[in-house]
């Protein structure tokens, strides 16, 4: 099989990973991306009620008149960013 990559900002960032020496080829680079893609969707299949019934909470919060400023928000997200 043969796969263009027709996109130079991928084609950069596969070049990248090469430069790196982490990875052989690019067939490596790409196998490795699906690996994390496949990873990650079983990871949300595995949390995808955990995730519902959080947004849920949330908005069940926000209803009340619970919710914080966005400014707060993005103190916090930074706060837990830096932990």
């Amino acid at each position: 099989m043969t796969i263009q990559i027709n996109r130079p900002e991928i084609e950069a960032l596969v070049q990248q990973r090469l430069q790196s020496g982490a990875f052989q080829s690019a067939e490596d680079v790409i196998s490795d991306a699906l690996e994390v893609q496949a990873e990650r969707e079983v990871w949300l299949q595995e949390n995808k009620e955990a995730i519902h019934a959080e947004i849920e909470r949330g908005l069940a919060q926000l209803d009340r008149g619970e919710g914080i400023t966005g400014e707060k928000l993005r103190d916090r997200l930074e706060a837990d960013k830096a932990t």
